[in-house]
């Protein structure tokens, strides 16, 4: 993205508080907000008080004052007990309020990255925002918790700046300079003493660390990639396994931490040239008030206890004035989180802008005659860049009848798939498809959710809607009775079972849901030919009269169907021919009736 195109990071995180402060949770935000503010602004009184209580402490040590001294003791135990309060009422608010932006950013980027299958779609977009679930995870808790950090401490510098310039201006007084000849005062000195020295440390800061900008904006990125090698090792270690890769993977991940390691040390070869700047400065700030106070002292203008006072009041403004010098690293860091966090948000714009754009017109419901049917007119599918796929197919799918799609790999088979179920919309022209509740599309290696196996199998529908009974005769007629009795038990299924009896499974979640269309990617390709034969063999008796459109290369798939459509490749995107068969026999079942009653469909 070149300079001229990229949004810039104001732009950025103006929508970032726009939208959590004009959105739904407004009220929250807001009310929050408030509180936030109130108790800061509480404690600026508490600190302009402490200022006092340092002149009256010191002058009454000055004037060795017993009953003064003891009683602006008791003073500092009230001031001290009012400061804890306010310190941890700031936190509770502080926090309240991190973490209900936070969720109230995870859940709107969880639910614009689920809807619609962008979680899928972000796959195949160019220049996509990558590894979304480090973004939503991590990156939005950084964006959030460092943004309300910063702007309280900016605020709080902004009303402790107000309130302690005043204080600074009238106790330094004018200070008389004799150049040569001329001679004049300047009116409150040690305010332009403050601005002077918060200035120079201010400029030096930004000329140190502006580097670190960067580097964290490469760190992060860095830290994403180790991390999705990390979990992608452990969702493919049986492969890996298998084929005794770890040597490779281990190079692999060693060159993506070397990345981070390299990243990290330039970031903290920074941060040491900063700190040499930070710690001087710190150290300089304890002398410096006084020794420029002190000729005003040492004339008898002032007090020990208005020295004390100067002292701190030019403390509380070079620290307010300083905010940017302490605020540096973390600003450039905070930066970087933002960017991450609204790079999806952009590339999640760009996958709805494409929806509202796209030229493959779906059309969802049945045909004026009342038919159900999946049809394509005039279809084209093409890649996200543009790229053919699919030329003009022209088919009619009829309800209750069965296809089989067949084709040379690469011809697009299951892209067809995904723009029929919704999930790819680069294309043209127009495809009719029934009601979506009334399809379930099986992929070959089947989704299975974390948790029990009654939910796994009842997926994604919740447990509860099929009884424990219904979901063990869905598990026997599919060859898995074995696992009827593990139905409260929680495991990685995905891992536990093998792939052809996951696929089974997903042969026993169509029985239990029955839906009126189903669309089979590969999803026997695991099995042996008589299971292969069992699963298919459910369309002539259990869901006899579901529509069944099929993805698949072996032997003898064309038995269980009605015709085949062929995708035959070609230059400007594969060709639809179809070829049609007389339909196999569809013997009946004395099962049937028994799984329907348990399943309370009739």
């Amino acid at each position: 993205m070149t300079s001229e195109t990229e949004p810039s990071f104001t732009r950025r995180l103006r929508r970032l508080v726009r939208d959590y402060y004009g959105g739904e949770a407004r009220r929250a935000a807001r009310w929050l907000t408030l509180g936030v503010l109130a108790v800061t602004l509480l404690q600026v009184v508490v600190q302009v008080r402490f200022n006092i209580w340092n002149r009256d402490f010191f002058n009454a040590l000055e004037s060795r004052d017993r009953g003064a001294f003891f009683g602006q003791l008791w003073l500092f135990c009230g001031l001290t007990g009012a400061s804890m309060a306010t310190a941890v009422l700031q936190l509770y608010l502080r926090q309240a309020l991190q973490l209900h932006w936070r969720e109230w950013l995870v859940d709107r980027l969880q639910h614009r990255w689920l809807q619609h299958g962008h979680h899928y779609q972000l796959h195949f977009v160019p220049d996509a925002a990558d590894n979304p679930d480090q973004r939503i995870s991590e990156n939005t808790r950084w964006a959030t918790a460092i943004a309300v950090d910063l702007a309280v401490g900016l605020l709080t510098s902004v009303v402790m700046l107000v309130s302690f310039v005043g204080i600074l201006w009238t106790l330094s007084g004018p200070l008389h300079v004799a150049l040569g000849s001329s001679e004049f005062e300047v009116p409150g000195y040690m305010v332009f003493a403050a601005l002077v020295y918060a200035g120079i440390g201010s400029l030096l800061t930004f000329y140190i660390g502006r580097p670190m900008v960067e580097a964290n904006a490469r760190r992060n990125q860095a830290e994403s990639d180790h991390r999705f090698a990390l979990v992608r090792l452990r969702e493919s270690s049986e492969g890996v396994a298998l084929i005794r890769g770890e040597a490779d993977e281990e190079r692999g991940l060693k060159a993506a931490f070397g990345h981070v390691a390299q990243v990290m040390r330039e970031l903290m070869r920074s941060e040491r040239r900063l700190m040499w700047l930070t710690s001087a400065y710190g150290m300089l700030l304890t002398v410096f008030p006084v020794l420029v106070a002190s000729p005003r002292y040492f004339a008898g203008a002032i007090t020990l206890g208005v020295l004390m006072q100067i002292s701190s009041a030019f403390g509380q403004v070079t620290t307010s004035l300083n905010w940017f010098v302490d605020n540096f690293p973390r600003l450039a860091d905070w930066r970087s989180h933002v960017q991450r966090v609204a790079e999806l948000e952009e590339t999640l714009d760009g996958l709805d802008q494409g929806e509202a754009e796209s030229t493959i017109t779906v059309l969802e419901g049945p045909l004026e005659d009342g038919r159900e049917v999946v049809a394509f007119r005039d279809l084209s599918v093409a890649h996200a860049d543009g790229a053919a796929v699919i030329g003009e197919a022209n088919a009619e799918i009829a309800a209750g009848e069965r296809v089989l799609i067949v084709g040379e790999s690469g011809t697009g088979k299951s892209t067809l798939f995904r723009a029929i179920a919704g999930l790819w919309p680069w294309g043209s022209g127009e495809l009719r498809v029934p009601p979506r509740e009334g399809m379930m599309f099986m992929p070959q290696r089947p989704y299975l959710p974390l948790g029990s196996l009654h939910a796994a199998v009842t997926y994604p529908a919740p447990a509860r809607q099929f009884p424990e009974a219904a979901v063990a005769a869905a598990l026997e007629r599919c060859g898995l009775g074995k696992l009827a009795g593990r139905l409260a038990e929680e495991a990685r299924w995905d891992q536990t079972l093998s792939l052809g009896e996951q696929q089974r499974l997903a042969f026993a979640r169509l029985l239990l849901h029955r839906p009126r269309w189903v669309f089979l990617d590969e999803a026997t390709a695991a099995l042996d030919e008589a299971n292969q034969a069992a699963m298919l063999g459910l369309f002539n008796e259990e869901l006899a009269g579901t529509g069944l459109v099929s993805i698949g290369h072996r032997p003898g798939l064309d038995a269980f169907h009605d015709r085949t459509l062929t995708l035959v490749r070609a230059r400007d995107g594969a060709r639809l021919q179809a070829r049609r068969k007389r339909a196999p026999a569809r013997p009946p079942t004395t099962r049937v009736g028994a799984l329907r009653r348990l399943l309370g469909r009739g």
